[in-house]
């Protein structure tokens, strides 16, 4: 069954000591920001501008941002999540934008980007539709955007074997297959349900490709 345009779960940003917990450990999937920092390159020129929405702790952007060939920037509704972003970019040696905002009202111009990513939080969002309407009001004519996340019929034995490569204590391990299995997948779309949604907004249409665990959605502004 589809979702609706709103959720339950109202988006709150991780803050203090969660949000802290969090960005520790995703230094420890440095790979996998690297393969998605990759997958965004390649989708775009040099000298892009390119925003992570819900950046979380900044890794992504600070991956995309290496070289000096893009102008990336970064959104968070989470206070200690931009302050934590803005100390990565400054020890990885970029130059980066990191702002206070929402995904449903972000604090962008029409048409400032040529692409945005948001990866493993699209699925937070308390206003989908909305979310979608911002990124499409925010992207250049031509703008592409890619949301990367967990499906919502990922099976637990993927999840599973996923949790156990991860680079985690047998303490965090056993947080982070919790999580997943009791908050994120409940959380997240199938893919027919992200198509619907999709097709409320100003994109209309999307591309979905799948593995196992993840939906990658790419969007793009056509006018």
């Amino acid at each position: 069954m589809a979702q609706t345009d709103s959720k339950g779960y109202r988006g709150a940003g991780m803050e203090g000591f969660i949000a802290r917990w969090y960005a520790k450990n995703a230094l420890k999937d440095m790979g996998d920001y690297k393969k998605s920092a990759q997958l965004v390159k390649a989708s775009t020129l040099p000298g892009a501008s390119i925003l992570e929405l819900a950046c979380g702790p900044g890794l992504l952007a600070v991956e995309i941002a290496r070289g000096g060939q893009y102008i990336v920037g970064g959104l968070d509704i989470s206070q200690t999540f931009v302050d934590i972003s803005q100390k990565n970019a400054q020890q990885a040696g970029v130059e980066i934008e990191f702002r206070l905002g929402n995904a449903s009202d972000m604090p962008y111009g029409d048409d400032s980007w040529d692409f945005i990513v948001c990866r493993a939080a699209f699925k937070n969002f308390s206003e989908p539709v909305t979310a979608l309407n911002e990124m499409y009001r925010v992207l250049k004519p031509g703008g592409q955007a890619l949301i990367l996340d967990l499906r919502a019929d990922a099976p637990e034995t993927t999840i599973d074997e996923y949790v156990s490569k991860m680079d985690r204590n047998k303490i965090d391990r056993y947080m982070t297959r919790w999580i997943f299995k009791n908050m994120l997948v409940k959380r997240a779309y199938r893919e027919d349900a992200f198509r619907e949604m999709v097709s409320k907004s100003r994109f209309g249409i999307c591309d979905i490709r799948t593995n196992q665990l993840e939906l990658q959605v790419w969007l793009q502004k056509l006018e």
